[in-house]
């Protein structure tokens, strides 16, 4: 049985690579942390994009197997960031973004590894890319796998970092999500997850709710304009 534990935020990305694990593997559990994120929503709407999923997809929710959020709310503690912190969102003096979390990707994908070597899982699946990241050093491809050889070699273990979406925009990850589950998770995309870095569900926009102002709210918008330009209708 080919076993997978995907990275789960409740955010597009994240989505797309778990419909995407739900093709592949034969069972897929899922993972989510709290690690003191200003956008602490995103853990209440990772539950609801799998219970959707669940309802619209009962071939695929016969595959999913167990959920856990991890709490690493200490991250938040010693990160000093608009992502953690009620602060303006702006670019550091090293062309950073100020939503950097230093080392989140790594520790995340250490804290799973964890996880997979327990669970007896030899594939992590997560939703990083270079495409389409803000600049996120722990989001590059080099990163990622210089990673996955030093956590094989600490562990003993012959783990493999899945990262679907590594080389795509958010326009293609929309035309991913629409290829593997047509509109219904398309409808899952648009209406549970989500994206906005200040939190903000309250307002609506056709690409998902959003602040609709902050980075990530932008990249989804723009994205999904791409996406209905290409293909004129989801």
């Amino acid at each position: 049985m080919k076993k997978a534990l995907v990275l789960f935020s409740g955010g597009q990305d994240s989505t797309a690579c778990l419909a995407w694990s739900l093709q592949r593997y034969d069972q897929v559990e899922t993972i989510g942390f709290n690690y003191g994120q200003r956008h602490i929503i995103e853990l209440q709407c990772r539950s609801e994009v799998l219970s959707a999923l669940r309802s619209k997809f009962p071939a695929w929710s016969e595959k999913l197997g167990e959920d856990r959020v991890v709490d690493l709310a200490w991250m938040g503690q010693i990160s000093d960031c608009a992502l953690t912190r009620d602060a303006e969102i702006a670019l550091r003096s090293d062309g950073l973004p100020n939503t950097f979390v230093p080392g989140r990707n790594l520790i995340f994908l250490l804290t799973a590894s964890a996880v997979a070597y327990r669970r007896g899982i030899d594939r992590l699946v997560t939703g990083v890319c270079e495409t389409d990241y803000s600049g996120y050093p722990d989001c590059r491809d080099d990163t990622l796998k210089a990673l996955q050889v030093a956590t094989n070699l600490g562990m003993n273990t012959r783990l493999k970092f899945e990262t679907p979406l590594m080389w795509k925009n958010k326009a293609e990850t929309f035309e991913m999500a629409r290829a593997l589950g047509g509109a219904d998770l398309l409808d899952i995309m648009l209406e549970n997850t989500h994206t906005c870095y200040l939190g903000d569900r309250t307002h609506k926009h056709p690409w998902g709710y959003g602040c609709g102002t902050c980075p990530a709210c932008e990249l989804r918008a723009n994205g999904y304009a791409e996406f209905l330009e290409k293909t004129g209708s989801i």
